[in-house]
C-alpha cells in the first residue's frame, strides 16, 4: 500500500545535479559579476522548473534539490551561534585521493540564532509545490559539529565538558526544528552520517586517537538528537539519512550497520531512516531486525554516484531479501545518498538521474500498489 505521509515508498534523499544556469549563475556571483539578487533569481527560477520535474516524476516528498548551498552541511551548520567554517590543513579525505580543505571551528557557546537563510529557501520550496506534494527540508543532524573535529575544532576555555557542549548542540537543534515547523515543514530530515561511518574500523580507530570512544559515540549522538526532538510535533515526520561519504561520486567509510543499529533505530524518535545499501561496503540486512513497528526504513539500494541504469528485477530481489529482517510495509525505496552532496555534484547526467528516479516509483508502484 502507498503512504500518504512521510516517508514515501518512492522518496529521494535531497540533493539534485544543479542544472547549467544554476552552475553559471554561481560562478559569475563568486567572481563578483552577478550580485546577490541576480543569483537568486536564477535559483528560483530554475527551482521552479526542479519542483514541476520531481512531481512529474511521481515523487511526493520534493525537495528544491540544495540548489542554493555549496555544501550539504557547512552552509546551515556555520550560520548557527558560535560555529564559523575555516580552511582546513586536511579536511575531509576521500578514496581516491579527493579532499575538501573545510571544517567547523567552535568559537562559542553554540545556539540557534532565531532565524536562518534556509528558513526562506524552505518557505519559497513550500510556496511553489503543487497540491499533493510534501515540501521536504533537509539539514545536516547535530553530531556533525563533533564527529569531524572532535574537541580539537573547539576554541579553549568555551566548554569545560562535553556535556555542556552536547547539550547546547541538543537545544540549538531543538529550536531549528521548532523554526521549520512554524514555517509549515512537516518533513524534516537530519542528515546523520556519523552512524554509519562509526561502523567502519579505520574510521572507529580516528575516534579512539583522538581520545573519543567510538562504542559511546552512538548513545551521546543518539542523546543530542533526542534533544533536539524532545517537544518534536505528532505531525512533524522526522527522517535521518546515513552515508558513508559522497563527492563527486567517491566515499570515506566502509562497513554494515550492526555496530549501531540498535541505538539508531531504537533510542531516538525519528520516523524513518534513509540507509544505503547500493555495495557490498554496506553490509547486509540483517540489522533491520532491530527496527521496531512504526518506523521505516528507506531503501537505498539505487545508486547516486553511477549513472548506469540498475535493473529492476535486481532491485525486487534485493527488496524481497530486506523483507526476511522486517515487514514489507516498513520498507520504502530511494537513491542511496543524493546526487548532489556538493554543488560540484557526482559524475553522471542529469538524464540518467531522471531515469533513476522514474525507475524507483515504477518500482515503488509495483511492489506497493
Amino acid at each position: 500500500m502507498q503512504r500518504q505521509t512521510p516517508p514515501f515508498r518512492a522518496d529521494m534523499v535531497g540533493s539534485l545535479l544543479r542544472t547549467a544556469p544554476v552552475k553559471a549563475a554561481r560562478e559569475s556571483h563568486a567572481a563578483g559579476t552577478l550580485d546577490d539578487a541576480g543569483l537568486k533569481a536564477v535559483e528560483d527560477a530554475e527551482i521552479v522548473k526542479l519542483i514541476a520535474r520531481q512531481e512529474a516524476v511521481g515523487l511526493k516528498g520534493i525537495t528544491d534539490g540544495e540548489f542554493r548551498r555549496a555544501f550539504w552541511h557547512f552552509d546551515f551548520l556555520e550560520r548557527l551561534d558560535g560555529v564559523t567554517s575555516v580552511t582546513a590543513d586536511s579536511g575531509m579525505n576521500f578514496k581516491g585521493g579527493v579532499g575538501i580543505a573545510k571544517a567547523l571551528r567552535i568559537t562559542s557557546k553554540v545556539g540557534w540564532p532565531g532565524t536562518h537563510p534556509m528558513l526562506d529557501h524552505f518557505a519559497f520550496l513550500r510556496d511553489h509545490v503543487g497540491p499533493g506534494s510534501t515540501p521536504k527540508m533537509t539539514i545536516p543532524g547535530p553530531s556533525m559539529l563533533h564527529y569531524r573535529g572532535g574537541r580539537k575544532m573547539m576554541n579553549p576555555g568555551i566548554y569545560d565538558d562535553m556535556d555542556g557542549f552536547y547539550n547546547d548542540v541538543g537545544t540549538a537543534y531543538r529550536g531549528a526544528v521548532d523554526s521549520f515547523y512554524a514555517a509549515g515543514c512537516r518533513y524534516l530530515q537530519l542528515d546523520d552520517i556519523s552512524f554509519a561511518y562509526l561502523c567502519d574500523p579505520e574510521q572507529r580507530e580516528m575516534l579512539r586517537a583522538r581520545g573519543d570512544d567510538p562504542d559511546r559515540q552512538p548513545d551521546i549522538y543518539a542523546g543530542m538528537v533526542r534533544t533536539a526532538l524532545a517537544a518534536k510535533p505528532a505531525d512533524l515526520a522526522i527522517t535521518m539519512h546515513l552515508c558513508r561519504g559522497n563527492f563527486r561520486s567517491t566515499f570515506i567509510a566502509s562497513g554494515g550497520y550492526e555496530p549501531v543499529a540498535e541505538v539508531l533505530f531504537n533510542a531516538m524518535p525519528v520516523d524513518g531512516y534513509f540507509m544505503e545499501w547500493d555495495s557490498d561496503r554496506a553490509g547486509g540486512f540483517e540489522p533491520l531486525r532491530f527496527l521496531p513497528k512504526g518506523k521505516f526504513v528507506v531503501l537505498g539500494l539505487v545508486t547516486s554516484k553511477t549513472g548506469t541504469l540498475e535493473k529492476k528485477d535486481d532491485i525486487r530481489r534485493r527488496i524481497d531479501e530486506a523483507a526476511r529482517y522486517v515487514s514489507l510495509d516498513q520498507l520504502c525505496l530511494s537513491p542511496q545518498c543524493g546526487f548532489a552532496s556538493t554543488e560540484e555534484g557526482n559524475i553522471l547526467a542529469e538524464d540518467e538521474q531522471w531515469a533513476k528516479l522514474a525507475m524507483i516509483v515504477d518500482i515503488a508502484r509495483e511492489v506497493w500498489g
